[in-house]
Parts: C-alpha cells; structure tokens; sequence
C-alpha cells in the first residue's frame, strides 16, 4: 500500500528589514544582538512506519559590519560649548 504523508522540514531564514520614521521605535526595541554567534537547531521529519522529529541542521547566525565611505558636498559645521567651573570626566 503507498500513501502520502506531510513531512514537515525546518529551514533557517534571515529578515533584513528597511527602517523607517514608522517603524524604528519598534525596530530598535528588544536585545541586541551580541558580538557572539547564535545557534539554532533544525529539524526534518523522517517517515518510516511512524513519522518522528530528529535534528538535522544547525545554524549559526552572526553579525557582519560594514564599513564604507560616501562624499558630503555640504558644508560641514562643529559646534563648541563654553562652560564655566569645573568638568568632570
């Protein structure tokens, strides 16, 4: 006798979200990620006589930075405070 039956497989996915004036209360809300690698266990269903959840995969997710240069053609200004007494450091 052949049947078919659902067998439900785990896969990683990565969002990377625009943010913008709407959303980045709720964006920059929650922990950070740390410098340190995070790790998921995945898991697929094998079917045999019975149908069972095992490990299959393991991810790692990380943090890159990316630096990179772009040219400002406007005028760039500093300000400077005058204070008076002394500051402490």
């Amino acid at each position: 006798m052949t049947k078919t039956v659902p067998v439900r497989k785990e896969k990683a996915v990565l969002e990377s979200e625009p943010i913008t004036e709407d959303n980045v209360e709720a964006a920059t809300s929650g922990p950070d990620i740390s410098e340190e690698e995070h790790e998921v266990v995945l898991s697929e269903e094998d079917v045999v006589v019975e149908k069972k959840t095992v490990p299959k995969e393991r991810v790692r997710l990380g943090k890159e930075t990316e630096i990179t240069e772009e040219e400002v053609s406007e005028e760039v200004r500093k300000e400077r405070i005058e204070t008076e007494g002394e500051i402490e450091r």
